[in-house]
Order: C-alpha cells, then sequence, then structure tokens
C-alpha cells in the first residue's frame, strides 16, 4: 500500500506538471462554462468530458510511453509489479479529475449561482465510474498502439468526436438526429446521462450498470492483449 501511494504521489505529480493536461482538465471547462454563461445544466457533461481528456486523451501515450523507455519491463524485475504502477496511473486520473470537477462545480455555484447538485453521493458514484471507463477504454488504446505517439493521437482521435457526440460538449438535442444516432453507441454516453441525473437529484441506475459492464469488458480486453514491452 505504500508503495502504491507513493507512485500515485508522482504521478499525479507529473500529471500536473504537463501544462496540457492542466489546462484541458482545469481551465478549458471552466472556459466553456463562461461561454455558456454559467449554465448549471452543461456542468455534468463537462465533468465527463475532464474524465474523458484524462482518461482517453493523455493516459494511453503515458503508458505507452512507459512501454517504449522500458519502464514497465524494469519494474517487472523488481518487486514493484507494473500492474501496481498501472493501477496508480489509474488512480492519479481519477483524482485529477477530480479536482478539474470540483473547481468546475464550485465555480458553477459560487460563481454562476448555479443550483447545487441534488444527490451529491448518485454524482459521486457516477464519476468514479466514468472516469474508470474511460481510464478502462485508455488502457485499450494502449494495448493496441505500442508507440507513444501512435497511442497520443489515437487516443484524441477517439475522445474528439466521442465529447461532442455523447453530449459532453454541448447538449445532444442541439445535435442532427444523425449524430445523435451515433451517440447513441457511444461508451460516454451513458456517462453522461448518468451525471446528468444526478445532478437533477434522479437515481439513473441503469446507465451506471452500462459503465460499469464497459469498465469489465474494457479491462478484460485490454489485460487480454496488453504487453509489457
Amino acid at each position: 500500500m505504500k508503495a502504491f501511494t507513493a507512485l500515485t504521489a508522482t504521478e499525479l505529480r507529473l500529471l500536473f506538471r504537463d501544462p496540457a493536461s492542466l489546462f484541458f482538465m482545469m481551465a478549458f471547462p471552466l472556459m466553456l462554462l463562461v461561454l455558456k454563461n454559467g449554465d448549471g445544466g452543461a456542468v455534468p457533461g463537462y465533468i465527463a468530458m475532464i474524465a474523458a481528456i484524462g482518461g482517453m486523451g493523455a493516459l494511453p501515450g503515458i503508458v505507452a510511453s512507459y512501454r517504449e523507455r522500458k519502464v514497465l519491463k524494469r519494474l517487472a524485475a523488481t518487486p514493484i509489479s507494473p500492474v501496481l504502477l498501472l493501477g496508480a496511473q489509474l488512480m492519479a486520473q481519477i483524482v485529477a479529475g477530480l479536482a478539474g470537477s470540483l473547481l468546475l462545480v464550485v465555480a458553477a455555484i459560487t460563481v454562476f449561482g448555479a443550483d447545487a447538485p441534488g444527490n451529491v453521493l448518485m454524482l459521486a458514484a457516477a464519476f468514479l465510474l466514468c472516469s474508470t471507463m474511460v481510464c478502462s477504454l485508455g488502457f485499450v488504446i494502449a494495448a493496441i498502439v505500442r508507440n507513444t505517439r501512435g497511442a497520443n493521437l489515437i487516443g484524441m482521435l477517439v475522445m474528439f468526436p466521442m465529447i461532442f457526440l455523447a453530449g459532453a460538449a454541448v447538449p445532444r438535442k442541439a445535435l442532427p438526429d444523425s449524430m445523435r444516432r451515433i451517440g447513441d453507441y457511444l461508451p460516454l454516453t451513458p456517462a453522461v446521462e448518468a451525471l446528468g441525473k444526478a445532478w437533477s437529484g434522479t437515481v439513473a441506475v441503469f446507465p451506471l450498470l452500462i459503465l460499469a459492464g464497459i469498465i469489465v469488458a474494457a479491462t478484460a480486453f485490454a489485460a487480454a492483449l496488453f504487453r509489457w514491452e
């Protein structure tokens, strides 16, 4: 546990030293909130977007870089398992996403006068499942694409269309019917729905179950394909 905590703290420090991660997970959602005139209804989608930026935009490249630089291979010969490092990266992404989300929520409520979340516990559960789900997809990308540049590129190519089509960046009702139908099948869509329902105070179990199923399937797929070198 001590080694895992130390690894997580190190991963967090590295993450927060990256200007791109800080901008897109902290400043960018706040900028969108300002452009939306502090619309509290947009906050759940932006929370999903923050999680997706970390889990699919950043994580695949980080994990691929560890493989490319033989970090995972060297750890396999030490008492610190490579799995521990990947778990620490997962935890770091969740904590960073939580920091960005809390900053967004506090700004929406205190600066723009948005209503507070209607169901905080459900919102927390939805956030945790959303963050874990996008990270599991990030691990799948890192398992398939072995080099850093390719993993970064594929992660971005997957993440950016998804945050728009799933309703994270813009409401799905503003999209054409054909785009909405595509969004129906994207894994981020139930995350946005679960976060939105929790924000409004509604208990939505089905989207959470879908997220849990995606986590199990993506984790199993990534584990089957993943190679340490």
